[in-house]
């Protein structure tokens, strides 16, 4: 005998919640803060850096609207369009996005600043202007994307390079190299440090210890450039290319690679393998350093320079220094919203200053 399995009717389940999305103290995701799709080479330590001013803005809870993002020329030039792209933002002339950043913050003091450039930028043709915004503590965050050479013209020595550093090509760096620290802490910056892209925990800590800051903030982030670690032997190198290849244009290929990471206690040293088989050798701020001694923050610099080692922490912060704003006591509403007779003599008060003057 044989029997029919009874027909079962499907239950209807109720479709999953969605996850609710995190949000910071003024009620933005994380997605509010991201930008554009990054064109930078894989692995490019620069990506890392707007991946943590992506984060510690929103961490923060900082207005993405009220930011200004300032730049000049160069591969680190190009951050900005990676992180928050609902905020204003200015690509300068090679060099001169200090200018341009301090004129944007007279003019709209209620806006915070961020800057990206790189060592090229910074400390060669830009030097100039990079001193006079430290010397007026201008208020806003300078980062300096420091690879040590100049990514967009074939990788030359830029003048943070150290001496004795060698290129693929052979060329060895026989110029000393600026130390954008030391000549911050020296020049007038209220707040120094110098960070690894690789080293998440450290950097991140340090930029939201920036955003709080009201000063010049100097970043000096160690960002290596993997564009040109094409080592010998490859058949897919710059060098291998030229010399094998009669090309009716210039073509290079931009290898794949890992980002680097490293994590590591306070004063101690680490020692990371770079893309191309060199060395870093990093070295952090022990726990209990007191970072208000200027005499003690250029020393230690210096000795850990001598030892072959890159010291990285929070080296000085001044809170006690007037801002460039405040010290020209300029208004608190934006120059562009104040009426006519607000920013212009009138006719009496020019007659005035003529006769008082003849």
């Amino acid at each position: 005998m044989s029997t029919t399995p009874a027909l079962t009717t499907p239950v209807a389940t109720a479709p999953a919640a969605p996850k609710p999305v995190k949000t910071n103290r003024i009620g933005l995701g994380i997605l509010d803060y991201r930008g554009g799709k990054s064109t930078l080479c894989a692995g490019c330590g620069h990506n890392a850096v707007s991946e943590r001013i992506t984060e510690a803005f929103f961490e923060m809870g900082i207005q993405p609207e009220r930011v200004m993002k300032m730049s000049g020329i160069g591969c680190s030039s190009k951050s900005p369009a990676y992180f928050m792209s609902r905020s204003f933002s200015f690509n300068g002339v090679h060099g001169r996005m200090p200018s341009v950043a301090t004129g944007a913050l007279l003019a709209n003091k209620t806006m915070r600043s961020i800057g990206l450039s790189g060592d090229g930028d910074t400390a060669s043709i830009g030097m100039g202007q990079f001193i006079h915004l430290l010397r007026r503590n201008v208020p806003m965050i300078y980062i300096v994307e420091d690879n040590g050479v100049y990514g967009l013209t074939k990788g030359q020595f830029s003048a943070t390079a150290d001496l004795g550093a060698k290129l693929k090509n052979g060329v060895v760096n026989e110029l000393p190299a600026i130390d954008i620290c030391a000549l911050a802490i020296q020049i007038g910056a209220t707040f120094v440090g110098r960070s690894f892209s690789g080293d998440k925990k450290q950097l991140s800590v340090m930029l939201k210890a920036a955003i709080a800051h009201q000063g010049t903030v100097l970043l000096d982030i160690i960002s290596p450039c993997v564009t040109f670690n094409d080592h010998e032997g490859s058949t897919k190198s710059y060098k291998y290319m030229q010399e094998h290849d009669d090309a009716v244009g210039e073509v290079g290929l931009v290898p794949h690679f890992e980002d680097l990471a490293v994590d590591y206690d306070h004063d101690t040293t680490t020692d990371v393998e770079l893309h191309d088989g060199s060395h870093l050798r990093l070295r952090k701020l022990h726990e209990d350093y007191a970072p208000t001694d200027k005499v003690l923050a250029l020393k230690m610099l210096m000795e850990t320079h001598e030892k072959g080692e890159v010291l990285t922490g929070i080296f000085y912060v001044d809170t006690q220094q007037t801002d460039f704003t405040t010290l020209l006591n300029t208004v608190d509403e934006p120059l562009a919203t104040l009426p006519e007779e607000r920013v212009r003599p009138s006719r009496a008060v020019l007659t005035e200053i003529m006769q008082t003057h003849l």
